[in-house]
């Protein structure tokens, strides 16, 4: 596991603290390191590794390929499941997916490094450059809306795109790549990694970005339905959800924190002496990590239950804890207190009575100079008028349709699976699929051809 510089309160970090703080995650294998690895794969018949990952890889197929001198083999196995599959072995959380249910945990304590594996062969095909791996169908004169370039929106694209279909993504943001650009820890993406992706993603052809262009502020759903033959909705979640206490304006959104981090790097931004980070989940482990990777004398981590319930996956809080975080469990806040800069919490211990979450009644002040809220988000656009919601999210079918016609929608957004990227680029790739039998079965043949909303 990686070892971070943590500096003793007062002394600064220096430049070179910094880019060892920042640097990869897990360093790549060498191709020596990758054959060794592959030799520890049974090769399991109904592997529950394959079941375990919601892109349904290949598992002992690109390890076998790998093993026989064959990453570029292995790596596309990998990408025709999940065209995302680099940043899904940089970020999945594996030891509770694939890693998780590997067969040799059983039989060596430890399962094969299916990660680190996954991402020796999709770089491999990424390196190797050249026409992209997966050409386009004959043009199906049919074009297609997508509404949002996280994980979801471009998997869809390049899904739609092999199928033959023309494809326009519009994202509010200034890059492409949703949370994989602006929501994981930098260590995570090493390298410009999300660009690089996006990059090669969009060597099939056939998909046009249109960055800083926001749904119900630039255009609207009905344009899109005027002009494109299917529309697909891939708003993923940007707005934060409130604290819901007094106070809670002096804390910042720890998503915020993050992206801010991506765009700027760790020198463009002050850390504080001491911070607190409320929440307990991956988002809030990453802006904990990273603050103390910073040079940010000491973090805690405030979480209102025990650690058995932690989103954070195990794996994820001991990352925490070797960078020097401290994790509080049964501890939440009342009421934020001061100026900015100057902040006390207010907190309560907690405890289960009767199957509910309740106060101790015990109260103490927690002093900070900075607070960060990662307690999840909700979606920041503005659901169009006739697109039915259910329990704050765009209820879809089990063909990804809405409750518009050829309006189909994926990712965060929905409920559908687990919040990762692995999921979104699944939801992506069925919804894909199944607006192109919608399409094809549809009796107006050519599509619309529309305004371009330039």
């Amino acid at each position: 596991m990686k070892r971070f510089i943590v500096p003793e309160p007062g002394v600064a970090i220096g430049e070179s603290g910094l880019a060892a703080n920042f640097s990869d995650l897990h360093p790549p294998l060498t191709s020596v390191q990758a054959a060794t690895e592959a030799f520890a794969c049974l090769f399991c018949y109904e592997a529950p590794c394959v079941t375990a990952c919601p892109t349904a890889i290949d598992i002992p197929g690109f390890i076998h390929s790998i093993r026989h001198g064959n990453p570029l083999g292995a790596g596309e196995r990998i990408l025709s499941a999940n065209i995302l599959g680099g940043t899904c072995a940089r970020a999945c959380p594996t030891e509770i997916l694939c890693e998780g249910a590997c067969v040799v945990n059983d039989t060596e304590g430890r399962a094969v490094k299916i990660g680190q594996l996954q991402r020796f062969a999709v770089d491999a095909v990424m390196e190797r450059g050249g026409a992209h791996p997966f050409p386009r169908a004959a043009d199906s004169g049919r074009r297609i809306a997508i509404v949002g370039a996280g994980p979801a929106g471009l998997a869809f694209a390049h899904c739609a795109a092999m199928l033959g279909h023309r494809i326009v993504v519009y994202d509010a943001q200034e890059k492409p790549g949703g949370l994989n650009e602006y929501g994981l820890a930098a260590y995570k993406m090493a390298d410009d990694f999300a660009q690089r992706e996006v990059a090669f993603l969009l060597g099939i052809g056939g998909i046009e970005l249109r960055q800083g262009r926001r749904l119900g502020r630039d255009f609207s759903l009905s344009d899109l339905q005027r002009d494109y033959d299917g529309v697909f909705l891939a708003l993923g979640l940007e707005q934060p959800a409130g604290l819901g206490i007094p106070g809670e304006a002096l804390a910042e959104d720890a998503l915020g924190f993050i992206a801010a981090l991506r765009r700027g790097g760790p020198k463009a931004l002050p850390v504080g002496t001491r911070i607190a980070v409320i929440g307990g989940g991956n988002t809030a482990i990453d802006a904990a990590v990273q603050a103390r990777a910073m040079g940010a004398g000491a973090v805690d981590i405030l979480y209102r239950r025990g650690r058995d319930a932690m989103g954070a996956t195990p794996w994820e809080q001991e990352l925490a804890a070797n960078a020097g975080v401290h994790l509080h469990f049964w501890t939440r806040p009342v009421e934020i207190l001061g100026t900015s800069g100057a902040i006390t919490l207010r907190l309560t211990d907690t405890q289960m009575v009767d199957g509910r979450l309740e106060s101790t009644g015990s109260i103490r002040d927690f002093p900070v100079d900075r607070v960060l809220a990662a307690v999840g988000q909700r979606l920041h656009e503005v659901i169009p008028e006739g697109i039915a919601v259910e329990n704050g999210r765009i209820r879809i079918d089990a063909e990804f349709r809405t409750s518009l016609p050829m309006v189909f929608a994926g990712g965060d957004c929905v409920t559908s699976g687990a919040d990762l990227t692995v999921q979104a680029v699944e939801d992506g790739k069925r919804a894909a699929r199944a607006m192109d039998r919608d399409l094809r079965a549809a009796t107006n043949g050519t599509g619309r051809q529309g305004d371009s909303h330039e």
